[in-house]
């Protein structure tokens, strides 16, 4: 499935940069504020880029692993309890949108519940939880393109409505293992090298999973060729949805907002479908589990902070956005050695 992404344009990439160098400063001296002044002009094909109503996206789903007790310490109903938790305004993820004022949208891809209606819950829900991928493949490809085009809509009504910068959260137990088993996919990487504590798993639980996945990647291998393939065996139902998401925003011009772990596994398969998508992604922080590094330096991404987050729920995104802001406000708002009447070097 195929989402057109055209590599930034560079006409204004001179004048974007010429407009940076001659603020009063020295050459470089906001250093990756100037770096990231330069990409969303150049997203937005602007020396002027503004950043509109921006939002964070939490995708929760639930996965069929969780129920063997493999992988995760914490049971399954803990991914329904934080949406409860989300949907009440309690989770760190609000906190840090209210104080950033960034408009939150909680979504339901795949929660193994049935909730209450709530105006802040978008049900998406494809199913309730994937199928356990230890034993079948974690979703038919039907649910699969259902998965992915509700996360291309979800998009296309947000960019309706305004806003062009867009971040990436998520919740649901067990996804740090299927984020572990599209890593070893997609960067070549041996599973245990991938694989991290998750929630908070013990050094015999960390074992455990280890063994589980490896188990489960030998399980699979022979049907899996494309990125597809590799998200119909063991991705969650939030994953495809945030990466049929991701290509939407950046086939729209937006700017991408990477959070974590699983967040970057969603980024992986959607740069393995169209690998232009980059160009769009700010990468705000550097995870605590243990593969994110690797995921990173595959993809050439440096991120903004490294706070030893290992959240999720797209907190990087949120606690990294007044840096991105004061990028855009540094360029529009910041005089020029001529406007201020003062010598340069």
């Amino acid at each position: 499935m195929d989402t057109t992404i055209h590599p930034l344009s560079k006409k204004l990439l001179n004048t974007i940069q010429e407009e940076i160098n001659f603020k009063t400063k020295p050459i470089g001296a906001l250093g990756v504020l100037e770096t990231i002044a330069l990409q969303i002009g150049l997203i937005q094909d602007t020396p002027t880029p503004t950043l509109s109503k921006p939002t964070i996206m939490v995708f929760a789903g639930d996965h069929g692993i969780a129920k063997t007790n493999k992988v995760s310490p914490y049971p399954q109903e803990v991914t329904k309890q934080m949406v409860i938790n989300f949907l009440n305004g309690g989770a760190a993820i609000n906190v840090f949108c209210k104080q950033n004022s960034i408009n939150l949208k909680i979504i339901d891809a795949g929660v193994n519940a049935d909730f209450e209606d709530n105006s802040q819950l978008i049900n998406a829900k494809i199913a309730n939880g994937t199928a356990d991928y230890s034993v079948k493949k974690a979703m038919s490809t039907e649910e699969y393109e259902l998965a992915f085009y509700k996360g291309k809509k979800l998009v296309q009504e947000t960019y309706n409505q305004g806003c062009n910068v867009l971040g990436f959260g998520e919740m649901g137990i067990g996804n740090t293992s299927s984020a572990s088993l599209l890593m070893s996919f997609f960067t070549n990487t041996p599973i245990e090298k991938c694989v991290g504590r998750g929630t908070g798993v013990s050094d015999e639980g960390l074992k455990t999973k280890i063994k589980t996945l490896k188990e489960v990647s030998n399980f699979h291998e022979s049907s899996i060729v494309t990125p597809k393939d590799a998200l119909i065996s063991f991705g969650g139902f939030e994953i495809v949805m945030m990466c049929g998401a991701m290509l939407e925003a950046a086939s729209l011009k937006m700017t991408l907002l990477i959070d974590g772990f699983i967040v970057t596994s969603a980024l992986l398969a959607a740069h393995a479908i169209n690998s232009n998508i980059i160009d769009y992604c700010i990468f705000c922080h550097t995870s605590g589990e243990q593969g994110h590094k690797n995921m990173l330096n595959y993809l050439n991404a440096t991120p903004l902070i490294n706070l030893g987050l290992r959240l999720g729920e797209g907190t990087g995104c949120a606690i990294a956005f007044p840096i991105i802001k004061a990028s855009v406000n540094f360029l529009n708002e910041m005089a020029t050695f001529k406007s201020a009447n003062v010598s340069e070097a």
